[in-house]
């Protein structure tokens, strides 16, 4: 795959291009400027389906007539059904285009949503500054009352509900439990405002400012708000530290379907502040461009992941059009929205890796949403001749061999914490590195070129 990016300080003449083929959240470097997927000036056109809020009636499209091949689509379900999905469903304009459950799951299974939850949370943060109940510049001492955390008074009256949204509380999210909402797991790490850090506790407290604020539960200020008007199903379930949101795939569908139309449900407005909604899925600060209010953000020129202070350059998400966004949560919750082709796609399962944000998973699926047409674009066919890079043994256990293109200038391994473990300058297109002392796990071997370009591949240390 060939991907322009603009380096800072050069100019566009001079700008490199870096070729990779990612199989790893760390390897994500990349900006895409071209959505990927079918007549996407059509589809802007075309106005939006909405089902009716009761009953189970939903129109559909024929995959047929959007150009989909029956072959695709199977290669699309083996894909979902060998890596644990439970549901999987994909709207076109508002219709279902396709729709898949494994297993034992049925369109009336409830499952989690993980963290993809959080961003019903933000949308519900939003409807209550919209109804003057909160402001997002509050503290959040003003509704959790003062000692909520364990940091100083002057530390704590720093964090905004606007920090807990964008993940930037300045709380230490290395602490041994994440999720704990206790004061005493909440300690002050950096200002707020300052550091971004993927932290479930500090945002799992939004719950508690919204139920204060409203003089409402979450459950019952998301059914009065969200639920009723959309027709969703499902509610919160405490789990653990954690409220958790459980519904069925196609209440996620309804969700994504909200999201697309900008907070109407068909004529109807359910989100009218539009400043709040436009916040909701931009960039919220400059530590981490791709994350909104609780929201991933592709198409940003770069973005961080949980756990880690690396700041990667590129979208996360190389396969996925570049105005995606999207609910991301363990297991694989997803819940991607694209406008540029009227487009709603969710999946529900588990994964084997057990990753807070599986990027990798989402992406990977994206490559077979592409191939659904029976068609192929010469751009897409272009793309997919420049990953010329051979590694084996992979997995391997001891020394791995690589076949890179001519202009190798260096080699490095990457671990999934986004440290270099080992690095190797080279100028020969084949040659090999030393891997007896790594760990077993996955990592990413990354070949750095003299004309500025890299090229990246995932591999597996047995």
């Amino acid at each position: 795959m060939v991907i322009q990016y603009e380096f800072p300080g050069l100019s566009s003449k001079s700008s490199k291009l870096i070729k990779m083929k990612h199989l790893q959240l760390f390897c994500f470097f990349s900006l895409l400027s071209l959505t990927l997927g079918l007549g996407n000036s059509r589809l802007q056109a075309q106005s939006l389906y909405f089902p009716p809020t009761t009953g189970t009636t939903w129109d559909t499209i024929s995959p047929v007539a959007l150009g989909y091949c029956q072959e695709n689509i199977d290669s699309l379900y083996n894909f979902l059904d060998v890596n644990n999905t439970k549901a999987f469903i994909l709207l076109q304009d508002g219709k279902i285009v396709l729709e898949k459950y494994f297993g034992t799951h049925t369109a009336t299974t409830p499952w989690q949503w993980a963290s993809a939850g959080k961003t019903i949370t933000a949308f519900m943060v939003g409807m209550a500054q919209q109804e003057g109940y909160l402001n997002i510049q509050d503290t959040t001492s003003q509704y959790l009352g003062n000692g909520w955390t364990d940091c100083t008074s002057v530390e704590e009256e720093r964090i905004t509900i606007r920090n807990q949204l964008t993940m930037t509380s300045g709380l230490d999210d290395g602490v041994p439990d994440h999720y704990c909402t206790l004061d005493t797991c909440l300690i002050y790490k950096a200002d707020a405002g300052t550091r971004w850090g993927y932290h479930n506790g500090p945002y799992t407290l939004l719950d508690s400012v919204i139920t204060v604020a409203t003089g409402q539960s979450l459950n019952q200020y998301t059914t009065q708000k969200l639920k009723t008007p959309t027709g969703m199903t499902g509610s919160f379930v405490k789990v653990g530290y954690n409220n958790v949101y459980f519904s069925t795939a196609r209440s996620m569908a309804r969700f994504g379907l909200l999201m697309l139309n900008k907070g109407k449900w068909n004529n109807t407005p359910v989100m009218t502040d539009t400043t709040y909604f436009n916040e909701l899925i931009s960039p919220s600060q400059f530590l981490n461009l791709s994350y909104g209010y609780l929201w991933w953000l592709n198409g940003q020129s770069s973005f961080m992941v949980p756990t880690s202070q690396i700041v990667f350059p590129g979208m996360f998400s190389a396969n996925a059009p570049a105005d995606m966004v999207a609910g991301i949560g363990s297991g694989g919750q997803f819940l991607n929205v694209i406008r540029s082709q009227n487009r709603v796609w969710v999946r529900m399962g588990e994964e084997p890796n057990n990753s807070a944000v599986p990027f990798l998973l989402n992406d990977d699926i994206w490559k077979y949403v592409n191939r659904l047409p029976c068609t192929v674009s010469s751009d897409q066919a272009l793309n997919t001749q420049h990953s010329v890079v051979q590694l084996y043994p992979n997995p391997g256990k001891t020394d791995v061999y690589y076949h890179a293109p001519k202009g190798l200038k260096r080699v490095g391994i990457i671990n999934v914490q986004g440290q270099e473990v080992v690095s190797d300058w080279h100028n020969s297109e084949i040659g090999s590195l030393d891997v007896s002392g790594l760990v077993s796990g996955v990592y990413c071997v990354q070949f750095y070129f003299q004309d500025g370009h890299m090229i990246s591949e995932r591999w597996v240390k047995n």
